[in-house]
């Protein structure tokens, strides 16, 4: 989320081009420090927020029409590319969740599509888990003269993209093929509950980025939060995360990868590592004008992606009846758009650097 007007965002890089119930976790698992410390809260506001109604090596492979064969689970489809187990599916609902979350992000970044400061020189980067490739799309736009990949489990891509730009069809998680030294940037994005060795993957960007490269990653903290107490201990958004955790778990793949992301990166070798976290409201709650639209396309976001996120967590995972997700789902839906409620989440956005 974009800072408050009192705290400007430095301007690390040049803009972006605008996209087309059980007892919460502790509260020490929320970041402490954040970019936008105070959300302030508009008075005089109605209860509902009235905008919303009721050629690479053997891991890389290219694609075939089996791999477009779908796994269809309750209505929804899913990766066919390899045994890797994901949560998120790939039909258009979830893919235009994913775009919305871009704008989101984008927003959050002033317009930025990254923080790190990777300079103006960029000769080649990766987008890993790159969903629709919007984010890639951006880039490669921002920087023609950069080679740039974006790598998924889903062939879900546009065909017309910039001619700087590629797709392939991986999985991070397997001993990645490129070279050593390759990239000048590695970016990530929204990998939670994706990942079950995220040790192996840092040290596999490592290898594979350039010395003086950069590695950057953004993820979602989903355990909502208020400061002023509309969120309480026992309310339903409080409790929204605990099933996600619970099945990240079971999967062997955490829900909360912010909690880990910067000592991980450093571990694995990474230097001058950064963190920033912002506060992102749920709602056009905030009397602040920028953190009001940030709150509008937040809403957006959750309510156009609530489905696509617990519909495998929690029928699957957690084995929850179908009738049971769908009656949840109503019921934090009808939380997300009560602006008595002043939610919010926290993104976080974790850079570092491989040595000279």
């Amino acid at each position: 989320m974009a800072e408050g007007s009192s705290t400007p965002s430095p301007a690390l890089s040049p803009p972006a081009k605008s996209p087309h119930a059980a007892s919460p976790p502790a509260a020490a698992a929320v970041p402490q420090d954040f970019e936008n410390e105070h959300l302030p809260v508009e008075s005089d506001e109605s209860d509902i927020d009235s905008g919303f109604g009721s050629d690479t090596a053997s891991s890389t492979t290219s694609i075939r029409d089996s791999i477009r064969d779908y796994r269809v689970l309750n209505g929804r489809t899913y990766h066919n590319f390899n045994e890797t187990e994901y949560w998120g599916p790939n039909d258009d609902d979830a893919n235009e969740a994913m775009d919305i979350g871009h704008q989101l992000f984008t927003l959050l970044f002033d317009g930025r599509l990254f923080l790190a400061p990777i300079g103006k020189n960029i000769q080649k980067a990766i987008d890993i888990g790159t969903g629709t490739g919007i984010w890639a799309i951006d880039f490669a736009d921002q920087f023609p003269s950069a080679e740039v990949i974006g790598t998924d489990l889903s062939p879900t891509q546009p065909s017309f993209v910039p001619p700087n730009l590629r797709f392939e069809l991986d999985d991070a998680q397997l001993d990645w093929t490129y070279n050593e030294d390759t990239f000048d940037y590695v970016h990530i994005r929204c990998l939670f509950g994706a990942v079950s060795d995220w040790p192996k993957l840092y040290r596999d960007a490592i290898r594979a980025t350039k010395p003086g490269g950069w590695i950057e990653q953004a993820e979602i903290n989903v355990q909502i939060v208020s400061d002023d107490g509309t969120v309480g201990e026992d309310h339903i958004l409080t409790g929204w995360a605990k099933p996600f955790f619970k099945a990240g778990d079971l999967l062997g793949k955490s829900i909360q990868t912010l909690d880990q992301t910067k000592e991980l990166m450093e571990k694995a070798g990474f230097i001058n590592v950064v963190q920033r976290n912002y506060k992102v409201p749920i709602g056009a709650w905030s009397s602040d004008p920028k953190l009001k639209e940030v709150g509008r396309w937040s809403l957006l976001f959750c309510l156009s992606g609530m489905e696509s996120w617990a519909m495998y967590m929690l029928t699957v995972v957690l084995k929850w009846k179908l009738e049971e997700v769908h009656e949840y789902l109503a019921k934090v839906k009808a939380a997300f758009l009560d602006r008595k409620n002043h939610g919010y989440y926290v993104v976080g956005a974790v850079y570092g650097q491989k040595p000279l």
